[in-house]
């Protein structure tokens, strides 16, 4: 019996195919999106509990490992980290305010001075410039006074949301133990070890890639402030500070911490010395990039800088700041899940033998096993 000729050809069929699945997840991706910003007030302290789970790890697992309790080894952690972490906050606002009336300044004169040596002096004023900004400063002032309630209720979120992070760190750290029994409760039948070999991938993913920061970050604040010391630019201590926070926006916050100490450079100390701690910057960031880097995070973070720079912008324009902040850990994380699932994939000959009788995805082809 003669059988009926498919109405689309074979590669059409398979166009149709990825494209459906293509469409499931973003329709998926979309939706988890949307519920992440309607319950923001929620999800920010358990992704900022993941990170700090994820930096704290290590400590907590020598400290069980020396026989320390789990739950008072979660607690040290929990001290410790309110410890140095507010420390290094109290060093890095300090270091800011003491220094920002200079770096605002020295910023300005830079202004001036790329005016004057440009030939802008027709269009722009730099005075003009910094009148509107106070203006605008002094008007957001006075919405701010007005409306104090607000601000109270902002600063009380933000206390909120800092004291549920660590009390939730310590449960994440406490109970880790306990996550690989969830993972097999909660899985569908028979996919419980992939669930788990995903989870641990994902985490391990995140933990690298806030260790590796956090340490990268530290050498370029002390690199870039041992050489503004050098040079006598003044504001050292806090452009160091603001290269450490911007080491946590890759590439981005570099750039823009790298540039501001090289404009604070030239105003104050003149062109010569601009180009020192151009080099200073630039010399750091090549030591970042082919050593710190590839030595550090290679083994656990291997995303393309492209992708780093899209999930930037994507984060930005969902969450502000605080999604630029997440968005490449959390892209660590789904990268360590495909690399998860993609060693269930079938690869190198047996992958081509299927050949042009393969089915869609998620359809197994004739005389090879599905996978779940």
């Amino acid at each position: 019996m003669q059988t009926q000729k498919p109405l689309l050809p074979e590669v059409a069929r398979r166009t149709a195919a990825w494209c459906g699945v293509v469409l499931l997840v973003a329709g998926v991706a979309a939706v988890a999106i949307f519920l992440c910003i309607v319950l923001k007030t929620a999800v920010t302290p358990v992704l900022l509990a993941l990170l700090g789970t994820a930096l704290l790890g290590p400590v907590h697992r020598r400290m069980t490992a020396h026989g320390v309790n789990r739950s008072l080894a979660a607690g040290v952690t929990c001290a410790l980290l309110v410890a140095v972490g507010g420390g290094a906050g109290y060093i890095v606002v300090a270091a800011l305010i003491e220094t920002g009336d200079q770096i605002v300044d020295s910023l300005k004169d830079a202004g001036q001075w790329v005016i004057d040596h440009f030939g802008l002096e027709d269009g722009a004023n730099v005075d003009a410039l910094a009148d509107n900004a106070k203006k605008l400063v002094e008007k957001f002032g006075a919405s701010a006074a007005g409306g104090i309630l607000s601000g109270i209720s902002l600063v009380g979120s933000f206390i909120a949301t800092a004291v549920l992070s660590l009390l939730l760190t310590f449960f994440f750290l406490r109970d880790s133990d306990r996550a690989v029994k969830l993972a097999h409760s909660i899985a569908p039948r028979g996919t419980g070890d992939l669930v788990e070999a995903m989870g641990r991938r994902a985490f391990e993913a995140v933990e690298g890639f806030m260790r590796g920061t956090t340490f990268i970050a530290l050498i370029d604040a002390v690199c870039i402030t041992v050489g503004l010391l050098i040079l006598r630019v003044p504001g050292a201590v806090g452009l160091g500070a603001l290269v450490f926070v911007g080491a946590y926006i890759p590439y981005l916050g570099a750039f823009l911490s790298g540039a501001v100490a090289v404009l604070v450079a030239l105003a104050d100390r003149g062109f010569a010395i601009a180009l020192w701690a151009l080099g200073i910057v630039l010399a750091v960031q090549v030591l970042e990039g082919h050593i710190l880097q590839p030595m550090i995070q290679s083994r656990t973070v291997q995303m393309h800088p492209a992708m780093i720079m899209i999930a930037l912008t994507a984060g930005a324009s969902v969450a502000g700041l605080l999604g630029m902040l997440l968005a490449v850990p959390v892209c660590a994380a789904v990268f360590g899940i495909i690399g998860e699932l993609r060693k269930g994939l079938p690869e190198g000959p047996e992958a081509s033998s299927a050949g042009p009788s393969a089915g869609p995805p998620g359809e197994p082809a004739p005389g090879t096993p599905g996978t779940p």
